[in-house]
């Protein structure tokens, strides 16, 4: 009898002591370990739990992970120290942390395949030809009775796209006056497909005539195309995809995003800069340069920039080889470099800081605050400039991001995107993630 409660006790009181251990500040900074862990293959992580003891980690898949420098299946680690995680493949698997067979947490580590990218910095002209044409504003037709819009009386705002004319296709503003004046004189009304937002609407339209010059009009402003100059971010050898610009083309008299039915992007060179200045961002002037020879296609216009093919690798790149990429997690607060162009065609590296990390799990146009820190830059530029968005931020050897937005009231500062973001929208995945957040940037476009 004494016996058994002696054992009692004494199992009572390992109990106690094991529960007093475990509910410690060490065993309880184990919730800030991950329960995931993204990495890519050939790179070398750390993991740190923290727990002043000796412990096992249990590697569920060997093959694809080894720790601290082994295969085995088990590893006796101290758990106070970083243990080093070297994914060998692409693949999963989990790494549980054991003490005295107690299992205490576990990461499923998911290893990426190796990607590798040339970054940009080049300065880029951009053609870009609408889906339809863009309606941008209301005008008065006078027909000799009275002054009216024909396309507001049919309800046609401004914003919206006309994409079809009688069951047609638009690609032109020219193929819209052919078709407006031949209904206009046998007195037919267009009918017409419009987009606005996510709706589709059919419209009808009737011609009026304009008694100044006897053509017939519909009364809208309408647009066919946008060009500009922007920033070369990234190009991938083995697709051959390209993302540029970092923020989406709107159009500058409606602020809608521009749908593309067509585009290019040709070379640019930079030929003056006005400096930024609080109140005023500041502008690279820039020619296409060229222009016969395409670089590439234009495919998207999102969020995060413009996407599309590339025929060749870029031309005067900083770098000679491809970098490796950095996942939105592992972008850290502290030094950086961008790649840019102000002067000519010369891409340049610049020093800057990423003043802070906002830590996404889905794709958002904001991810970081940057300024930049390069005497050089701040007394060419004065810091961040329009035409600069798109400019690659390099960090730890690794392309981050891209520059997408200068502060108004502070043109050394702005915000960056991650580069996962704009790998995800030009076809190249490196994880499956939710539509991008629709966001309005606070800042100027640079």
């Amino acid at each position: 009898m004494i016996r058994q409660n002696k054992r009692k006790w004494m199992g009572s009181f390992l109990l106690l002591i094991t529960a007093l251990v475990v509910s410690s500040t060490p065993f309880r900074d184990l919730s800030s370990f991950p329960h995931e862990l993204r990495v890519m293959e050939g790179s070398l992580e750390q993991l740190r739990v923290s727990v002043p003891v000796m412990g096992t980690l249990v590697n569920s898949n060997p093959d694809i992970l080894h720790v601290n420098g082994t295969q085995a299946r088990e590893v006796s680690v101290d758990l106070s120290k970083p243990m080093s995680v070297e994914p060998r493949r692409a693949g999963e698997a989990q790494l549980q942390v054991k003490w005295r067979n107690i299992p205490l947490t576990a990461v499923k580590v998911n290893v990426l395949p190796d990607l590798r990218l040339y970054p940009g910095g080049q300065s880029i002209g951009v053609k870009l030809q609408t889906a339809g044409v863009l309606v941008v504003g209301h005008h008065l037709v006078d027909d000799g009775k009275s002054k009216f819009s024909p396309g507001e009386q049919s309800g046609i705002h401004v914003g919206d796209m006309i994409v079809k004319m009688n069951d047609l296709y638009i690609n032109d503003m020219s193929d819209v006056k052919k078709m407006i004046n031949e209904a206009g004189k046998k007195n037919h009304p267009v009918q017409l497909l419009v987009v606005r937002g996510k709706e589709k609407l059919n419209l009808t339209l009737q011609p009026a005539k304009d008694k100044k010059d006897n053509e017939y009009r519909m009364g809208l402003y309408i647009r066919d195309s946008a060009a500009g100059v922007g920033t070369l971010t990234f190009y991938d050898p083995q697709s051959k995809a390209y993302g540029a610009l970092g923020h989406v083309i709107s159009d500058v008299d409606t602020g809608q995003a521009i749908v593309v039915g067509d585009g290019q992007i040709v070379q640019a060179s930079v030929t003056s800069i006005e400096k930024g200045q609080s109140g005023n961002p500041g502008e690279k002037f820039a020619r296409f340069y060229n222009e016969s020879e395409v670089l590439g296609n234009i495919t998207k216009n999102t969020p995060f920039g413009i996407f599309g093919k590339m025929k060749d690798e870029p031309k005067r790149s900083f770098y000679d080889e491809p970098l490796p990429v950095a996942l939105a997690e592992q972008v850290e607060e502290g030094p950086a470099k961008i790649l840019t162009v102000v002067n000519g065609q010369k891409v340049e590296e610049f020093d800057i800081e990423i003043a802070n990390v906002i830590k996404q799990h889905f794709p958002a146009t904001k991810g970081m605050i940057i300024k930049v820190t390069d005497k050089r830059l701040l007394e060419k530029t004065g810091g961040i400039v329009q035409g600069m968005s798109g400019s690659p931020i390099i960090q730890k050897g690794k392309i981050v991001g891209a520059v997408t937005h200068v502060f108004v009231n502070d043109p050394t500062s702005g915000y960056g995107c991650y580069i996962e973001w704009m790998l995800r929208d030009a076809g190249v995945n490196v994880r499956n993630a939710p539509e991008a957040e629709q966001q309005s940037p606070i800042g100027k476009a640079a």
